[in-house]
């Protein structure tokens, strides 16, 4: 978390910061191919100014044609490997949700891991997964209807006091261009997490790539079969594991892994093994809480709490894996 601590001690500028100071003109009826095609070439002076502590921001700026690309997505949305292709400003896709985005609520979090609190935390309504056990499924499953919210009202509430902006859901995905926009009217120099079921399409993972300086990633199953069962979602295996992979170099990566009564060897033993394998900068936090939330007691093996040989099992999975090195700052088991 080298890059995140450089920004909240202030020798480092938030990626975004670091997007606005970079000139692009382009015009908003320029084909979205061309548009691309100039957001790779200056991304590549991003990967030039990141590391640099001093710069001004510039009116028309790369995070501005971020902003315009995700809106043209919007009219045949992508932003996650659902790819419904649905016209959001016309109708809605899996997710539910139009152009405009929706908040639950906003507040300062303090049951975030100890290296985030207190983190200001924007939950948007909707997701992209249909998971059976979603302990926020009242958000998720749009139960709560919450308010229109605009990137600029969103910058407007952030709180100075806070270490991070924390935006999740819900899935924050599906906000993608509102949460674009909403670092548009930032000028505040704080870390920003992207707390994520990390099933974005490339395309998603492109625009933020220079947005996000933390992907807080729920990697849940090892499998596509317990994907597919449990969330919904397909090809599960091949798309998150992708997109941890493009989310290692493009800023910090904080894994979290909630385990699964009678998923030990299916999921948590699988998860550990490709993470030791596969990746070398990443921070991990292993968690017990599962409670059966939502449509759980619907499906036998997750229909009640983690038992004591399961958390055992687990955390003789940790030192297996030597993941030990790997875990979040003040891990606990409760």
């Amino acid at each position: 978390m080298k890059d995140y601590f450089g920004v909240l001690s202030g020798k480092k500028l938030a990626n975004f910061l670091v997007l606005k100071s970079i000139p692009v003109e382009f015009s908003r009826e320029e084909e979205l191919s061309k548009l691309w095609k100039l957001h790779d070439k200056k991304m590549g002076l991003f990967e030039k100014r990141k590391y640099e502590k001093s710069l001004g921001s510039v009116e028309r700026n790369l995070l501005d044609l971020k902003f315009e690309i995700s809106k043209k997505l919007l009219e045949s949305c992508v932003f996650c490997e659902r790819k419904c292709r649905a016209n959001r400003y016309k109708q809605r896709g899996f997710c539910e949700i139009t152009n405009k985005s929706r908040l639950s609520c906003q507040f300062l979090h303090y049951g975030e891991e100890t290296i985030l609190v207190p983190s200001h935390t924007f939950f948007f309504i909707g997701c992209n997964f249909y998971c059976v056990y979603c302990q926020n499924y009242t958000i998720s499953r749009q139960i709560e209807k919450g308010f229109v919210v605009s990137g600029k009202e969103l910058a407007n509430m952030v709180r100075p006091e806070a270490r991070n902006v924390n935006l999740v859901g819900g899935e924050p995905t599906p906000n993608l261009h509102t949460c674009i926009d909403m670092l548009r009217h930032m000028n505040i120099n704080k870390p920003i997490i992207w707390n994520s079921n990390m099933f974005m399409s490339t395309e998603a993972m492109k625009l933020l790539n220079g947005c996000i300086d933390v992907f807080l990633a729920d990697f849940k199953y090892g499998n596509n079969e317990c994907a597919e069962r449990l969330s919904k979602v397909s090809s599960y295996m091949q798309i998150v594991t992708r997109n941890l992979r493009i989310a290692e170099e493009c800023g910090d990566l904080l894994i979290r892994h909630l385990v699964l009564p009678n998923h030990l060897e299916c999921c948590t033993d699988k998860i550990f093994q490709w993470l030791s394998k596969n990746l070398k900068k990443f921070t991990l936090n292993v968690m017990f809480q599962y409670r059966p939330e939502f449509e759980a007691f619907e499906y036998e093996d997750i229909a009640r709490f983690l038992n004591e040989e399961e958390i055992t099992k687990s955390l003789e999975l940790i030192k297996k894996y030597k993941l030990e090195g790997r875990l979040v700052e003040n891990f606990k088991i409760f």
